[in-house]
């Protein structure tokens, strides 16, 4: 059998849809290989980088993995440490020992986070019974003090920051905002005025929206310059 690819890079696709037939292709993260031809897990766009194709599906919650850099939410506060929101289906755990001070067990831990304070927070460990640890030791990891909060859809995070953080610098660049994304598709954004925090804010949903269009970049940067 010949093998061709079936669908363009960043062609919409559903769960099943063929996308290449033979041997000459691999699938990656959302597609899978059924005898000669390799189909679509989920509706998404479709990636073709050389042989290897997956599959961006354009919704569903975060699935956590190991050294991701998210934005958790304190739901809980324990003994031992805090219950994090992190937009999935598993609560994670931050223990005493996984911070970056030192913290008596006997202490009140209000003192470091309370509830509903948001934290940089990276995936320390995913076990087989999807329990989640986090760490705040490393660099950027913190809790998050005043600015403006936004939910994405996690699988649009790539986008959102860019080739090699292109897409990110250059919005950081023309706004001035301090602005992190979670991995989780928390969006955190502090700016020196809520105009500047706005704009960041339409321009993060407006990819969240059109992540899989043509000239996307250019959008972008057209809405930046006429805010100058």
């Amino acid at each position: 059998m010949t093998s061709e690819i079936l669908i363009k890079d960043k062609e919409i696709v559903v769960p099943g849809q063929e996308l290449a037939r033979g041997m000459d292709y691999l699938p990656t993260q959302g597609a899978f290989r059924e005898g000669e031809l390799i189909l679509s897990h989920y509706l998404g766009i479709a990636s073709v980088n050389g042989r290897f194709l997956k599959v961006i599906p354009l919704n569903g919650r975060y699935i956590p993995k190991v050294d991701d850099t998210i934005i958790g939410k304190v739901i809980d506060i324990g003994f031992y440490g805090w219950m994090l929101d992190i937009r999935c289906a598993y609560r994670a755990v931050l223990s005493l020992r996984e911070t970056s001070s030192f913290i008596e067990k006997s202490e009140d831990l209000t003192k470091y986070y309370d509830h509903g304070d948001l934290i940089v927070a990276k995936i320390s460990k995913v076990t087989k019974q999807n329990a989640v640890d986090v760490t705040t030791k490393g660099p950027g990891l913190k809790k998050l003090i005043g600015g403006k909060i936004l939910e994405v859809t996690p699988s649009k995070v790539p986008r959102m920051i860019g080739k090699q953080g292109s897409m990110i610098s250059m919005i950081k660049e023309a706004t001035g905002c301090n602005v992190i994304i979670g991995q989780n598709g928390r969006v955190w954004i502090k700016g020196e005025s809520s105009d500047k925090e706005n704009l960041v804010s339409d321009i993060i949903l407006k990819i969240d929206q059109e992540s899989h269009i043509d000239g996307l970049t250019d959008k972008i940067k057209k809405m930046l310059e006429s805010k100058k």
